[in-house]
């Protein structure tokens, strides 16, 4: 059994963490933006579900967009 877990993340971890939470929302939010814009709703579904440190994003938006 597990008894002496400790929840807390470590200080030293935040400078690791905060900056990949900002790259994940700041590509995410523009990929869902252009995804729904383009009404790719597949792809839409995709960038909400899948949690990946912003590289899904950046491969929809390299490769997968609609140009136009």
């Amino acid at each position: 059994m597990l008894t002496d877990m400790n929840s807390t993340i470590p200080p030293e971890w935040l400078w690791w963490i905060i900056p990949v939470v900002i790259w994940d929302a700041v590509w995410k939010a523009i990929a869902l933006w252009h995804a729904a814009r383009n009404g790719q709703k597949a792809w839409f579904t995709a960038l909400i579900v899948v949690n990946s440190a912003g590289v899904l994003p950046i491969i929809y938006l390299k490769w997968f967009q609609r140009k136009g």
